[in-house]
């Protein structure tokens, strides 16, 4: 019964995470695809570089007060919901879906408030060449900072349920509307109208609030479809316990304030680099003009960043749906339960992204060439990326975890830990090393941020970290005799195909991927790793192809 209950659960967080990650990898696939027609029409290669640059410089302070305005209040809603559920007490989580709802709303207002009059102020130290410019790109998103937070909370009420789908197609959906009028308004600001490229980029910020609005009508609409907690009558709910509203509110804030600030964690280190790199460069490369900055900026945090963000799409999705489980795994007491399932998080995460971080170093040149044109820099930069990516993808995860498991307190501490040693490292790094330098600051601060997450969930719950060693060492060897074969791949096609054109380059990344996917999945299966993560699934794909 035990067994079964695992089992169960392991495939509650296997498909949660798949719908979850088709959702991010559908949203960040399209995120990355449209940036080759939109380049194109910005203009030349440099002019698109800053273009993208100028589009990074608003997303950077918006994601920070959208971390604000939902002040983690998604993610604790989608806790505090899978608890009370877990004890029947549905109208509860009814009354925190309606409280977060307000709550979400007036913070909505104030954080849109904040950015419009903060713009400048951000501005002004900012990689812009053109500060006028960054401040119009910052305020043309305050619209989507309204919304934004009320359709987070509806999400966070399907998560709390252990519904997956319906956040998954909303996430599509917003990020197909948000593309489409990002391309129909720079096609028609720039090649019908021949307009300033400023304007193509705050129309293409705007965006948000489009995409956001019609992914908001999908959720409401499969709200009053779906049986949740809204549709319990009263005498369903067992209604032993009673919270006032004002009590309620209090925990629901106090719940999500650590989660806001693991939340923003990676968007504070990105906004360190935007606030430190100009400075820092004009103290260590005095000849550097403001444009060569701002694309240099551009290359590493809008466009090797953006590629980066296709493979740590899983490690958000795994991270969103060990919440619930584990959150409600504890409500329980079962720590033997919450052990196991973070061994098998961990495991899941790294099945998927280390495979994807070797592959991503090895084409690295194609993959950039393809969705920006060719720039050796470029690719040195997806090279580090790569590396870096890794290590996201796990912050992701460990921070969600700590925060379901009520280590709050360990979290903030390994995350301000990380943020101290990355600005300590910054002007280091880039002294030695250049432009790319802050990459590496970042990966440190990582590096150490996720060591600290690992021994509070230790001493928490003692996991075998033998075991997770054990196991990663074996995901690693089968990575790496991927990575020899796809290098090799990738050299022999070097001798027909030329990585520095666009159309040549996607069909080397087709191919190169293509040897990837079969060597990485013939091993898996081949050494029963896959089996052993992934389950009953493997096993039948093993049968089916016949490898013993």
């Amino acid at each position: 019964m035990e067994t079964e209950k695992r089992l169960q659960e392991d495939n509650q967080i296997v498909t949660g995470s798949s719908w979850m990650t088709l959702g991010s990898l559908v949203s960040r696939i399209l995120g990355a695809v449209y940036i080759i027609p939109w380049m194109i029409w910005m203009g030349n290669q440099a002019e698109a570089d800053a273009a993208h640059a100028l589009y990074q410089m608003g997303y950077v302070p918006y994601t920070f007060f959208l971390s604000f305005a939902t002040a983690g209040v998604p993610s604790a809603i989608s806790k505090q919901i899978s608890h009370f559920n877990a004890i029947q007490e549905y109208e509860i989580s009814k009354k925190i879906y309606r409280q977060g709802l307000i709550l979400m709303s007036l913070t909505g207002i104030v954080s849109a408030l904040l950015l419009f009059f903060f713009a400048p102020m951000i501005a002004e130290s900012s990689p812009a060449a053109s500060h006028e410019s960054a401040v119009l790109v910052m305020r043309s998103l305050v619209p989507a900072l309204v919304i934004i937070p009320v359709q987070s909370v509806t999400r966070g009420l399907f998560q709390g349920h252990n519904r997956m789908r319906e956040p998954a197609i909303s996430q599509i959906i917003e990020q197909l509307l948000r593309v489409v009028f990002i391309l129909g308004s720079a096609f028609i600001i720039r090649q019908v109208l021949t307009g300033k490229v400023v304007t193509a980029v705050a129309y293409s910020t705007f965006a948000a609030f489009v995409g956001a609005i019609f992914s908001m009508l999908y959720l409401t609409f499969r709200l009053k479809q779906l049986p949740t907690a809204l549709n319990r009558e009263i005498e369903e709910s067992r209604n032993e316990i009673y919270i006032s509203t004002p009590n309620l509110l209090k925990d629901i804030i106090k719940t999500s304030i650590p989660f806001v600030i693991m939340s923003t964690g990676l968007t504070v280190f990105n906004f360190i680099d935007q606030q430190t790199f100009a400075p820092l460069m004009k103290l260590f490369y005095p000849n550097l003009l403001d444009n060569q900055i701002q694309i240099s900026y551009g290359i590493i945090q809008a466009n090797a960043n953006k590629l980066s963000t296709i493979i740590t799409s899983f490690g958000a999705a795994l991270a969103i749906t060990s919440v619930p489980l584990m959150s409600n795994l504890l409500a329980k007491k079962k720590y033997a339960d919450v052990s196991y399932q973070f061994e098998q998080a961990i495991q899941l995460l790294m099945f998927i992204m280390v495979p994807a971080v070797v592959g991503m170093f090895v084409v690295s040149e194609p993959f950039y060439t393809f969705f920006y044109g060719y720039h050796a820099f470029g690719v040195h930069a997806t090279k580090v990326y790569a590396v870096t990516s890794l290590f996201l993808g796990l912050f992701l995860v460990l921070g969600n975890i700590l925060q379901a498991v009520n280590l709050r307190r360990k979290g903030i501490y390994a995350l301000a830990i990380g943020l101290g040693i990355k600005l300590i490292s910054q002007p280091v790094f880039l002294y030695v090393l250049g432009e790319i330098g802050m990459l590496y600051s970042t990966t440190l601060g990582l590096m150490v941020t996720i060591f600290l997450m690992f021994k509070a969930m230790h001493e928490l719950v003692a996991y075998s970290t033998k075991f997770l060693v054990r196991r990663t060492i074996l995901i690693l060897l089968i990575a790496f005799i991927m990575g020899l074969v796809t290098y090799t791949v990738s050299k022999g096609l070097a001798l027909f195909i030329n990585y520095e054109r666009r159309f040549q380059s996607l069909i080397a990344l087709f191919i190169i991927a293509g040897v990837g996917v079969i060597v990485f999945g013939y091993l898996a299966l081949k050494t029963r790793l896959a089996e052993k993560i992934i389950g009953s699934q493997a096993k039948s794909l093993r049968i089916k192809l016949h490898i013993k």
